[in-house]
């Protein structure tokens, strides 16, 4: 900005009316001075004696150094700079004669001396910047300043244009308030204490205000997931555009709730409901209670693009700089924070926002509860978290009691903390979309839970992926998990059959589906995937009881592996690859079905302890195993059905196609070729009348019968095989 200037020891008053509108023109400043009493804060004033004349001075002190009896109420004047002409500091302001508004150096100046009556008043048309408070670098606290820019209700933008320093935490209630720091540093320095357990204490602080107003009510129905429509008892305390915060009753754990939001009325059905903007995302049974509070929410308050460097070492030192509670579409962006120790970005009760371009470097804790976030939303609703990234921090994301949020693009370094969690607190319809850190959901106990349902990931890179609590309804597409040494048990992927569909993922390390709840009414479905496996890894855990299918999927280093699951098995166009020298695979899967693919070195053991069936069609089986047997079973007590169709088996010499030695076996083998190696279905196999054997149709190549029981009424393995 330019300002035409010089050192008069008195106001200057131009000389005509032309060389008025040049200084106005000049100054930037002709739009606020001719507007007058339009855009003054406090009451409205006279016009000059002279309307159209505006004193220049160059600086703040020779303002307060100005004799103002003179003046006519309502005077204007130019202030050229701050500390000196063209420093940034540039403002117009207007002499009220009769105001009492105590100075704050910026948008009310008093005369040196501080009279009783008479301020100088900035005049703005809504947007502020530190500079008009003198505020040039980060060596003087400029915590007065922020107070009264925000506090002023007629501004809606504060700007910063040098680094600052705040040694204050500030809580506010303000809204319709957007803060730019420019990108230029923010320090803390010296900062005031917090208190206890306090991630709220933050520099920037935003609290809606929570009303004495709350209903409570029992629901006298069931209430079905994915409902908007809630029974209140007497609607009539309810009006449309309204914000509660809503919350049900615990169940056993002492946090665990399925609803926790703050929600805005948009219809008032009938006498006992209401409808708001949010569905909920679990069932809900009669009886449960919600509470419901009114909210005056902030609204708006918007903060961007700041460095930001943290000082104090623990929770009552540590500094950081954005909070919001009870807060409706507050954003925060281009924050780039060093060393903080709460959340950099802290949320509760929030709805609406967006919180993007945000990093973290290396915070304080990585280990303090809470300590080493970017960003923690608690009771959050259609949030986006986006273009983000951490480095050597405990979390980028976690959601807690969160619903109907997206993080896209963000990405964590050093990540062996876990970048994305959520805590388990029913959280639900969540998505990830290109994002890499480690990634683990619902895993912090069953207090809260331990709860998450509808959760999306895609285009996934991480060293770690866990879900392996109650997580209902988790869809995976192209996942990619890489272990690192610095992480002992990383490489693994580790989901809850229980709805879960994942699609092109791929691990390094195992595969480990366990079972921890029962809700979905999806198929549990791997497909177009592949994993990795050490020597005797657990690939489905015991609580497995519900049908579990993989396509088209490859499982690598199956040496001993054990699908321990009890449920139907399918296993559809997939490769299973071992080593000579290792156990089979062995499977406690009642129902298995094997769709065509390949398994080489390797083979598949029948252990459960109840009946089994397996059924193999066209698929292929080569090479050998540890056991010598590319099919066979464990045990006596159970009746085992084989039915291979259309299988085409090569082994070794010595090494048994199928090996039945004992139990009841109703086996058929129909269209099947077998080369090399033999076959061993020995009488004891065959005894029981339960039991039969039909192998026909086949072709045996150089394949030695080793044992067959004679054929008989139940018995039948030459007709129409051909054996050369």
């Amino acid at each position: 900005m330019s300002v035409p200037h010089h050192t008069p020891v008195a106001p200057v008053v131009p000389s005509s009316a032309s060389s008025r509108r040049n200084l106005l023109r000049a100054s930037g400043l002709a739009g606020l001075v001719m507007a007058g009493t339009a855009v003054t804060t406090g009451s409205a004033q006279a016009a000059p004696a002279h309307t159209g004349d505006v004193l220049h001075l160059d600086t703040v002190a020779a303002l307060r150094a100005l004799n103002t009896k003179p003046l006519t109420d309502g005077t204007q004047v130019i202030v050229a700079g701050y500390n000196a002409p063209g420093d940034g500091g540039t403002m117009a302001l207007r002499w009220n004669k009769k105001s009492t508004t105590p100075h704050n150096a910026g948008t009310v100046i008093a005369p040196n001396g501080t009279p009783g009556t008479g301020r100088w008043h900035q005049l703005h048309t809504g947007t502020l910047d530190f500079r008009t408070f003198g505020h040039f670098d980060a060596e003087t606290p400029a915590d007065a300043a922020l107070d009264a820019m925000i506090n002023d209700h007629s501004v809606h933008r504060i700007e910063a244009h040098t680094d600052l320093l705040f040694t204050k935490r500030h809580l506010f209630d303000r809204s319709n308030i957007e803060l730019d720091f420019g990108g230029h540093h923010i320090r803390t320095e010296n900062i005031e204490k917090n208190t206890h357990d306090n991630p709220f204490g933050a520099v920037l602080s935003f609290r809606g205000t929570v009303t004495d107003t709350t209903v409570e009510h029992s629901l006298s129905a069931a209430m079905p997931d994915l409902s908007d429509l809630f029974e209140v008892g007497d609607s009539s305390k309810f009006s449309v555009g309204q914000w509660w915060a809503v919350e049900i009753n615990a169940l056993a754990g002492k946090y665990e709730k399925e609803i926790q939001r703050l929600v805005q009325v948009t219809g008032v059905v009938d006498a006992s409901h209401i409808r708001v903007n949010y569905q909920i995302g679990w069932d809900l049974a009669a009886g449960r209670t919600l509470t419901w509070t009114r909210i005056e929410p902030v609204e708006r308050a918007h903060v961007r693009n700041m460095v930001f460097e943290g000082w104090g070492e623990d929770e009552m030192t540590g500094s950081h700089p954005v909070a919001y509670e009870y807060a409706v579409r507050c954003d925060v962006s281009g924050i780039e924070a060093i060393g903080t120790f709460w959340p950099v970005v802290m949320r509760r009760w929030c709805t609406y926002y967006r919180t993007e371009q945000c990093s973290l470097t290396n915070p304080k804790s990585v280990t303090y509860g809470g300590a080493g976030y970017l960003t923690q939303q608690i009771y959050c609703l259609y949030g986006h978290v986006e273009d983000c990234h951490t480095s050597n921090a405990r979390h980028l994301n976690d959601f807690t009691a969160s619903a109907y949020c997206y993080v896209t693009n963000c990405h964590g370094d050093g990540d062996d903390e876990g970048p994305f969690v959520t805590h388990g607190q029913f959280e639900h319809d969540l998505v990830y979309t290109g994002n890499s850190g480690l990634m683990t959901f619902a895993n912090s106990g069953a207090a809260w839970g331990g709860r998450a349902k509808r959760i999306t990931v895609r285009r996934h890179a991480c060293s770690w992926f866990v879900a392996r609590v109650k997580i209902t309804d988790l869809t995976l597409e192209d996942v990619l998990v890489i272990g690192k040494k610095s992480l002992a048990g990383s490489g693994m992927l580790w989901v809850n059959a229980d709805g879960v569909q994942m699609r092109g993922c791929t691990a390094t390390g195992p595969l480990i589906v366990s079972r921890a709840s029962d809700l979905s009414a999806r198929p549990n479905v791997i497909a177009d995937s592949s994993f990795a496996f050490a020597a005797g890894a657990e690939v489905t855990q015991a609580g497995v009881t519900v049908p579990l299918t993989l396509q088209r999927t490859s499982l690598k280093g199956v040496d001993g592996a054990a699908f321990n699951g009890t449920g139907p098995l399918v296993l559809d166009q997939c490769t299973l690859t071992g080593s000579e020298d290792t156990a089979p695979v062995s499977l406690a899967h009642s129902d298995i079905t094997v769709l065509g693919g390949e398994l080489r070195n390797t083979g598949l053991k029948l252990n459960a302890a109840k009946d089994q069936r397996l059924r193999i069609d066209g698929t292929r089986l080569s090479g050998t195993n540890k056991d010598g047997a590319l099919l066979a079973r464990t045990g006596s007590g159970r009746t085992v059905d084989w039915q291979l169709t259309g299988l085409d088996s090569s082994a070794p010499e010595g090494t048994a196609h199928v090996l039945l030695t004992e139990g009841t076996n109703r086996y058929r083998a129909t269209g099947s070729t077998f080369t090399g190696g033999r076959l061993e279905l020995r009488p004891a196999a065959f005894s029981s009348s339960a039991g039969h054997l039909l192998h026909t149709g086949c072709v045996e190549d150089g394949t030695e019968r080793t044992a067959l029981p004679d054929e008989g009424a139940r018995v039948a393995h030459t007709a129409a095989t051909l054996r050369f």
